[in-house]
């Protein structure tokens, strides 16, 4: 099992220095040293800073350097309360976002938005908005916990060092120049991301003093470096909050051909993934993974056999703990049946190695689909249907489960056992269900659900993903329950699963037990029960294997200790090259992983491995693990 190939985009907060009048305002004088620590520091900040009207709107234009590429940045701010909207565009890369003081939301690469209501997303916009206005300078902190840290050395400087957790946000540091009292650095956790803002080049701008180079880290390589320079700034009159909201207009850019309002199309099922056939810019057939946890991505491969011309280079979070780089082409056109998808910008990046899956994957169906139209994954008949949002009937299609956006991922609410939780709904996964390690530390699930076994569960975008896995008693998204589910209990120090902000991530190995619809425009899923479910469904891999597929057959990359395989001496790094009689070709993957599934305990498997120039034949005695 894995967990899924998620690229999280780097579309997170950032904070602007610049000095906005409190709506209390702090004396103008001096601080003295009789003032407390946090007084002094936030005073004289203040009064480093200067001021500018109580109210109003400042509109800011920013030259960007971001992911290998130059653009600009235009934001527009509330003084009085931090609102804000930001539109970056560097290049192919062009996203969005704001908060209105209630909602934060986002504009994806492909030009739809979204609410941000799931994860962290609301609480690190509450605290970025208290920046935006200051809210430190007022007499009663904006109602903030404010911590005095201790006095650092940085680059011959002394820093003053606070913590602040502003009431309904993200706690975050920052650092203060002892001589100077300007802000110099700010370090919140956004997602799984440590994420830290610098601001120099501090000059007069409108009476105010101004940051006019601020450098955004999210801690994953110089890739994701964000830098903003200075432009031009603008102090006009206030706007309505509802300036701040997210824009409504529908996307372009998916249209259903032939005067038709739905598709379907077959999907192949290959190690708990839903591959289909697509088109681009008229050539193909390709393989494409369908992940709802995803984006629209285009291989290398497939990038320079189409002529797309790549620009840029990004960061994306993967499976396991390392990032991966993207790159930015436009293309013409996608297809999948009758569903176009047209004049849009693919991240081009590689997605599973032969060796992970057995083929070539060329590409990945994702949001920039899920958001333009409902999609019906029926894994009982192996198909796919597309339709207008219209044309979707939610009364045959099962109980809804409503979710919210989290990034560009559904989140619903549910429960392992009584514990509730919000679970990501991702179809690129091949686990049943992946629990994050600060979850998984917090519930003491481990000690919870003993016994259980610790190996390599799978493998993604960010490499392998390492999981102890045991048998949940019950499962429940929403209203819809199910007993003796396998679990990932992540023990993962960085990626996805790392990510405090979420429970748990919800894969195709659990929701191919339904026909599976997603109605994006209304925020809801369905699941209706298949009448009979597959023959792994509920079962883990009874073998100890994790297998790849190589040129010579599969190789084994991990070997559970104390399961089958271990005892039968196969060691990581040999190649088996028959199972059962038959050739270990890369094709029979998939087969060969749910075969060690769904065979019953107690079932005889008969290997051939070649360890250097040895040859091995192993009898596989399959048990429960878990």
């Amino acid at each position: 099992m894995s967990p899924p190939a998620l690229p999280r985009r780097l579309f997170h907060a950032r904070v602007l220095a610049i000095a906005f009048l409190p709506v209390t305002p702090a004396s103008s004088a001096p601080p003295t040293a009789q003032l407390p620590a946090i007084d002094a520091i936030l005073d004289a900040n203040q009064h480093a800073m200067a001021s500018v009207p109580a109210t109003g709107s400042v509109r800011l234009r920013y030259r960007l350097q971001a992911d290998g590429l130059s653009g600009t940045a235009a934001i527009t701010e509330d003084l009085a309360t931090g609102a804000f909207t930001e539109a970056d565009e560097a290049g192919l890369d062009r996203a969005g976002r704001g908060f209105d003081g209630r909602t934060p939301w986002q504009r994806d690469i492909s030009g739809v938005t979204t609410d941000q209501l799931g994860g962290d997303r609301v609480p690190v916009a509450i605290s970025e908005a208290y920046r935006n206005a200051n809210h430190w300078w007022r007499r009663d902190r904006g109602g903030a916990e404010i911590r005095y840290v201790a006095r650092e050395k940085e680059g011959g400087r002394s820093l003053d060092h606070l913590q602040v957790a502003p009431r309904g946000g993200k706690l975050f540091d920052a650092w203060f120049d002892e001589s100077s009292h300007l802000l110099v650095r700010t370090a919140e956790q956004q997602q799984f991301f440590n994420t830290s803002t610098s601001y120099e080049d501090y000059r007069p701008e409108h009476g105010m003093m101004v940051a006019h180079r601020q450098t955004v880290d999210f801690g994953t390589g110089p890739a994701s470096v964000k830098t903003y320079t200075l432009a031009a700034l603008k102090i006009e009159a206030p706007r309505p909050l509802s300036g701040y909201a997210r824009p409504l207009d529908p996307p372009g850019g998916g249209a259903i051909v032939s005067g038709k309002h739905s598709t379907t199309v077959p999907f192949r099922f290959l190690n708990n993934h839903v591959y289909v056939d697509a088109s681009l810019n008229g050539k193909g057939p390709y393989t494409f993974i369908v992940d709802t946890g995803g984006h629209t991505l285009i291989s290398p491969r497939l990038a320079a056999a189409a002529g797309l011309q790549v620009a840029g280079e990004s960061s994306s979070s993967g499976a396991g703990e390392k990032a991966s780089t993207l790159g930015f082409a436009p293309y013409r056109e996608i297809a999948i049946g009758d569903v176009r998808l047209t004049n849009q910008t693919a991240f081009v990046t590689n997605i599973y190695d032969r060796s992970v899956e057995g083929i070539d994957v060329d590409g990945m169906l994702g949001f920039e689909l899920f958001s333009r139209f409902a999609v019906t994954l029926d894994y009982g008949a192996r198909t796919m249907t597309i339709m207008d949002f219209g044309a979707f009937r939610p009364a045959n299609a099962g109980t809804p489960i409503p979710f919210v956006f989290y990034d560009h991922v559904p989140n619903v609410r549910g429960s392992i056992d009584e514990i509730a939780a919000r679970l990501d709904i991702d179809t690129g996964s091949r686990s049943e269900i992946d629990l994050t390690s600060p979850f998984v530390t917090a519930a003491g699930l481990r000690k919870r659900y003993s016994p259980g076994i610790d190996t390599v569960t799978g493998w993604g975008m960010g490499g392998p993903a390492h999981s102890h896995v045991v048998r949940l008693p019950v499962l429940s998204l929403g209203s819809v329950t199910q007993e003796k589910v396998v679990a990932g209990l992540s023990d993962a120090r960085g990626g996805t699963f790392s990510d405090p902000n979420f429970e748990g991530n919800v894969g195709s190995g659990f929701l191919k037990r339904f026909i599976v619809s997603f109605d994006y425009a209304h925020q809801k899923l369905y699941l209706k029960r298949l009448p009979i479910p597959p023959a792994d469904a509920g079962q883990f891999d009874r073998s100890g294997l994790w297998i790849n597929a190589s040129d010579n057959g599969f190789a084994i990359t991990a070997v559970a200790p104390g399961s089958p395989a271990a005892n039968a001496g196969l060691q990581p790094g040999d190649v088996i090259t028959s199972l059962n009689g038959e050739a270990a070709a890369a094709g029979r993957l998939s087969e060969a992983r749910s075969l060690m599934r769904a065979l019953p305990a107690g079932s005889k498997v008969q290997l051939t491995a070649q360890r250097g120039t040895r040859l091995l034949k192993v009898t596989l005695t399959l048990r429960d693990l878990i």
